[in-house]
């Protein structure tokens, strides 16, 4: 057994002085005092918080290496960074490529997961995405929505697909959202210029989210919801890209004041140069130049990811919103443990889930 000791832990809501104790990977008992036997293990917290581990759902790599060409060697390399970097829980992001290399990187990540139990699931990010809101997607790669094609990338990924972004407008979208719904895998709308009635009759097929709201989709039209708008008025989740560039600051409070703050989920959308300094770096088969700390395929104003990490992501929330950390950290913790479907286990301090904490301070 683990007893964590005198941290500050973030319960219900509010930090309390608190022990708790863990075994096997599961909380077993929040206490004050608990007297240790000679076989537990004590982590004296002192001056320090404890709160849940964040959770990032959608993130194509760092440290120098990206999910859509790393090797094993190279996907460790970026785990330890995450792990260094607060997150608990990662769903590793691949994007639009290949078939062949969309096969080959999701069989590695299955086998990646054997080793970091932080790998709960992958985001596959397309192929079945729009042309004209495709982003940093190749275009030559992109596919009309087919549930057998699906099912190709899930038997290389070992059935550990459990976030697709789809574009609800193209052919047979909304048949493939109710086949892959039926199968247990998440849908979420991107890369998308779905009008508003597009993607309602996506959300009522099963949809339950939409990926880096207010980047590559259709934005709010004055006549037309459009993907942007409609993101806004559902009551599904919202991802959003916190580094103050994809989404301006101020647009970021107005979507959690529309949407309450229990609708939007942090995320990093990281691509390799994340944690390392400004150059020429790769995110799929394209070329990226970061400046400053902003990524753009070379030669374009196209963004291509980001360079955010998940603890300056949950920073920028507390920031750009003026909420408190026991409030802005549901965007990284609560929000996306409820959308991934793994509240259960995840998200808060509580008896009977994963111990699954960062120190702070």
């Amino acid at each position: 057994m683990i007893l964590y000791k005198n941290g500050q832990a973030l319960i219900d809501g509010k930090l309390i002085k608190t022990d708790i104790v863990a075994n096997h990977g599961r909380i077993i008992a929040i206490e004050t005092d608990v007297v240790p036997d000679e076989q537990t293990e004590v982590i004296d917290c002192a001056g320090k918080y404890i709160l849940p581990a964040l959770i990032d759902t959608h993130t194509h790599g760092a440290n120098g290496y990206d999910f859509n060409s790393a090797d094993i060697d190279g996907m460790k390399k970026i785990m330890e960074f995450y792990i260094s970097h607060g997150v608990g829980t990662v769903f590793p992001t691949v994007m639009t490529d290949s078939d062949e290399t969309m096969c080959r990187q999701l069989s590695l990540i299955a086998e990646l997961a054997k080793d970091y139990p932080e790998v709960k699931g992958i985001h596959l990010e397309g192929p079945f995405l729009s042309e004209k809101f495709c982003g940093a997607m190749p275009v030559r790669y992109l596919q009309k929505p087919s549930f057998d094609k699906f099912l190709e990338y899930q038997s290389a990924a070992q059935g550990l697909i459990k976030i697709i972004t789809v574009a609800p407008e193209l052919p047979n979208a909304i048949e493939f959202i109710t086949e892959a719904v039926t199968a247990r895998v998440k849908v979420s709308i991107g890369h998308s210029g779905a009008d508003g009635d597009t993607v309602e009759k996506a959300l009522k097929a099963g949809a339950t989210s939409f990926t880096h709201w207010g980047n590559a989709m259709a934005p709010l039209d004055r006549h037309n919801l459009n993907v942007a708008g409609a993101g806004m008025l559902s009551n599904a989740y919202c991802e959003v890209i916190c580094d103050g560039k994809h989404v301006d600051k101020d647009v970021l409070r107005l979507l959690i004041k529309t949407k309450g703050i229990d609708k939007v989920v942090g995320i990093t959308d990281s691509i390799m140069a994340t944690g390392l300094p400004d150059g020429k770096y790769k995110l799929g088969v394209n070329d990226v130049t970061v400046i400053k700390g902003d990524a753009k395929i070379t030669g374009t104003d196209i963004r291509a990811g980001s360079t955010l990490d998940a603890y300056s992501g949950l920073a920028n929330v507390v920031s750009f919103t003026g909420l408190p950390l026991a409030e802005a950290i549901k965007l990284w913790t609560v929000n996306p443990a409820k959308r991934i479907g793994m509240f259960d286990r995840l998200g808060t301090i509580e008896v009977g889930k994963d111990a699954d904490f960062i120190l702070f301070g």
